[in-house]
């Protein structure tokens, strides 16, 4: 036997301890590169972005199969290999990242029964470190490997950078109280919505009616509300965060100060709200 061939055995060892540590649905899967038709949407794609804090641009450089008892939790129809890849670049995670590192995978074998080839292929992983294993890497879930492409590198990067932002916007918790007052006009009134944020910011939804004119809708990030202000743009980090934690109509809580002609107009502008967010659209499970 080779000097190499037990180092590799050590290293698979180290990886099969892992499986008892890692949650079983934390084994990613491969999931083709992005293409007109399965572009990976900007919410699936936000959530992993934000629930990994080991972001890598790797090559995969072997494969090893897990299997029996050892590949604990594993679902009916997959297969679980280990993988070591080599580091190109690191889009977040700490300076001191090993070059290699080793990860589990779970696959799905094709009709024939005969696995992916991952060598030499180039991904994106979305992981987390496994504690007091240098190199080893946890996937943060189903779909955490990902083929690299030009178009998802640069959208991980956009999201990772907004996250970072000074004016990044805050965690979405709920919705507070809400305010409307009616205008001088028929039909002219203002409803303005406080939402409550993780860490005590402020955030408010604000819709203007005048006559004549479509309603106009606003996100406020501080205490002033900004007369420029407006709608967050769709995929942006502010869009993600109200369309995807927001409730689809105004809680009874938020309305009951007001008289139930205000609730019903506080109501109404909620709704267009929602509307003009449009859906989140996610595909899998936030991740936590």
């Amino acid at each position: 036997m080779t000097a190499a061939r037990p180092r590799r055995h050590a290293r698979l060892v180290l990886a099969l301890s892992l499986v008892a540590i890692a949650a079983p649905s934390a084994a990613g899967a491969q999931v083709p590169a992005d293409t007109e038709h399965s572009r990976i949407g900007y919410a699936d794609l936000a959530d992993l972005v934000l629930a990994a804090p080991v972001i890598a641009d790797a090559t995969i450089r072997s494969t090893t199969r897990i299997k029996g008892a050892e590949a604990t939790g594993l679902a009916p129809g997959l297969v679980r290999l280990y993988v070591e890849a080599d580091v190109l670049a690191l889009l977040r995670g700490p300076t001191d990242m090993p070059a290699r590192i080793g990860y589990l995978l779970d696959v799905a074998p094709d009709p024939g029964g005969r696995l992916p080839k991952f060598k030499k292929a180039r991904v994106l992983l979305f992981a987390r470190s496994v504690a007091a294993t240098p190199g080893q890497l946890q996937l943060v879930g189903p779909e955490a490997q990902r083929d690299w492409a030009p178009e998802l590198d640069s959208r991980v990067r956009t999201i990772a950078r907004a996250t970072l932002a000074a004016d990044a916007p805050p965690v979405i918790t709920g919705v507070g109280n809400a305010f409307y007052v009616a205008g001088a006009l028929p039909g002219e009134g203002e409803t303005q919505v406080f939402l409550t944020t993780a860490d005590g910011r402020p955030v408010s939804l604000s819709v203007l009616r005048r006559p004549g004119e479509r309603p106009r809708f606003a996100v406020a990030l501080s205490e002033i509300v900004d007369e420029a202000a407006a709608a967050p743009a769709p995929e942006t980090l502010l869009w993600y965060r109200l369309a995807c934690t927001l409730p689809a109509t105004l809680p009874d809580h938020s309305t009951a100060t007001l008289s139930p002609a205000d609730a019903d107009s506080a109501r109404a502008d909620y709704r267009f709200v929602i509307e003009t967010l449009g859906p989140c659209a996610r595909s899998q499970p936030p991740r936590g």
